[in-house]
């Protein structure tokens, strides 16, 4: 064997190693408790299955998350964000119905380990399901749509034009992800004006408002979270401020929510 091709085979093998460990970092990058939250609630989405006819089934009744916390304050503070409003079970149901899926009995635990176990598919948490006997059926869409809000931006610039959401809470602000001084992930937005130089899009506070679902009674509300330009609701040619630590005002079919100067019109039943 020559000198060049040993040269070739010594390189490939610095470049595969060299590959080898980056991959290796990228991953081992300790993930924020609330990013874990959102890891996990996608990792539920993808077991979503079509069972035809446009039913969508989600064949589990259980999902345990299992975390690595090396100590008492870690896990401390994993179980402020997991169990905060709205907590880890209920955002995955949220996110199950917005894809379709009727679930009314899903079981989500979290448990805590010293370390990491190796057979782990993320090196800080695991994710296992349990199989139903009998998958959970969806429904069709007018019966799925219990609780679901189709806000449409009339005024200023989002991710899209029309958001159809469901759930105990949604955001909604400036940009998809809002993070800390330190770069953390506090918040996302489920309804996200972007990054515009307009006027419009800057009096969207990143954390400006969001809308409560109560289930028992049946009604959508609107707080505000503390926005640098208010928040409000033009309903029948006049304006209903929707005042800061408020319990919120009832929203109803047709209003439409001022964000600043930014406009979303509602629509639901």
């Amino acid at each position: 064997m020559d000198i060049r091709r040993k040269l070739q085979q010594f390189e490939a093998r610095i470049g595969s190693t060299f590959d080898r460990k980056v991959s290796e970092l990228v991953q081992a990058r300790t993930r924020e408790p609330l990013e874990i939250v959102h890891a996990v609630v996608d990792r539920a989405a993808r077991e979503v299955q079509s069972s035809g006819r446009g039913r969508r089934v989600f064949p589990f009744t259980a999902l345990t998350l299992t975390v690595a916390a090396a100590s008492r304050d870690e896990r401390a503070r994993l179980e402020a964000v997991f169990e905060a409003d709205p907590p880890l079970g209920a955002r995955v149901i949220q996110r199950l119905r917005s894809d379709g899926c009727v679930v009314e009995n899903l079981e989500v635990n979290v448990q805590f380990v010293s370390r990491a176990q190796k057979n782990w598919e993320q090196p800080q948490y695991h994710v296992e399901f349990v199989r139903s006997a009998e998958p959970v059926q969806a429904v069709a869409s007018d019966a799925a749509a219990q609780g679901r809000i189709e806000l449409t931006v009339l005024n200023g610039a989002a991710q899209k034009r029309t958001f159809v959401l469901s759930g105990t809470r949604i955001d909604l602000g400036r940009c998809a992800e809002v993070r800390d001084s330190r770069h953390r992930l506090i918040r996302t937005n489920h309804v996200a004006f972007t990054e515009q130089p307009d006027d419009v899009n800057r009096s969207v506070s990143r954390r400006h408002a969001h809308i409560s679902y109560d289930a028992h009674a049946e009604q959508f509300r609107l707080h505000d979270d503390g926005s640098e330009h208010g928040t409000g609701i033009v309903r029948e040619g006049r304006t209903v401020p929707v005042p800061r630590g408020a319990r919120g005002v009832r929203l109803f079919p047709g209003d439409e929510i001022v964000l600043g100067e930014a406009r979303v019109r509602v629509k639901f039943g």
